[in-house]
């Protein structure tokens, strides 16, 4: 699928729906969703060399992270930028955040950004470029909005599958109920940036050098099947709640819903927790300089 084949303002206008009509339920899991996204942020930090002082922008930051950590690492010296597409999940990062006064987050389109040149020293991102339209013109854009040398650090997902068992297996299950067709190739998605050296060649491509993609393997545990089923209640887009009720009659379907807990079990450890470690790769990349 290429950019002319679908409406971007269209599937913009989707997303920024979706976020919203989602951020309140996965503000709710989020002590779920950090227990693998607190370690990715970490080591986003350090491939950043994030330091007291700095100016930073987080792309896509949902909720608020990775920028809160990030003000927290810069100190009063230093300044945070979080960006979203999706208002409510913008609302949610600023009571977060309320306080603070080294971090301000605004709606905004990483695919239209009107930061000046060099208006920060890192750029971080944290599973928000794999929904861009134009991969390469944003990492253009990116690394126009970075200081000379700057650094650019971010997740996104690994193919989907097995290897990233958090993010797909309870979709992947109700599309199954729903006999839904597979995505287009190409489009923009959650899994749309797994294939590393296709990412490494479009961030080579917008001008960054010194490009790094390494895989990092993300712990997510969750305490039981039953804490992923409220997860994936939660985060699936109205869309398939809708399709849900259609085709059975609600969006709580047990048999749906008993079906997603079941796709966990082989998951289960020991102690009965639900253990889903997700493949992500981590880039690493330096604004051109002159």
């Amino acid at each position: 699928m290429t950019t002319a084949e679908f409406d971007p303002v269209s599937f913009k206008q989707t997303q920024r729906a979706n976020w919203n009509a989602i951020s309140e339920g996965w503000l709710s899991c989020s002590a779920d969703f950090e227990s693998g996204g607190a370690p990715v942020t970490a080591r986003l930090l350090e491939l950043a060399g994030v330091r007291r002082g700095h100016r930073v922008l987080d792309v896509g930051t949902g909720t608020g992270e990775p920028a809160l950590s990030a003000a927290a690492v810069v100190g009063a010296t230093g300044a945070v930028t979080g960006i979203d597409l999706a208002p409510d999940m913008i609302d949610r990062a600023r009571d977060r955040g309320r306080g603070m006064g080294n971090i301000e987050f605004a709606v905004g389109d990483v695919e239209s950004l009107d930061f000046p040149a060099a208006s920060f020293d890192v750029v971080l991102s944290r599973w928000g470029l794999m929904f861009a339209v134009d991969r390469v013109e944003t990492f253009r854009t990116l690394a126009r909005v970075l200081v000379p040398g700057g650094l650019l650090a971010a997740a996104v997902w690994a193919v989907p599958g097995s290897a990233a068992p958090m993010m797909s297996l309870g979709f992947q299950t109700i599309a199954e109920r729903l006999e839904l067709p597979p995505a287009p190739p190409g489009a923009p998605g959650p899994f749309s940036m797994g294939d590393p050296e296709a990412v490494a060649a479009e961030l080579a491509k917008a001008g960054f050098g010194e490009v790094e993609v390494t895989a990092f393997q993300v712990p997510f545990v969750l305490e039981s099947p039953q804490r992923f089923i409220e997860f994936n209640k939660v985060v699936i887009p109205p869309g398939l709640k809708t399709m849900l009720r259609e085709r059975f009659g609600s969006a709580d379907d047990p048999e749906t819903w008993a079906a997603v807990g079941a796709a966990v079990e082989p998951y289960r450890t020991s102690e009965g927790a639900v253990a889903l470690p997700s493949k992500a790769l981590l880039l690493r990349a330096v604004a051109p300089i002159g």
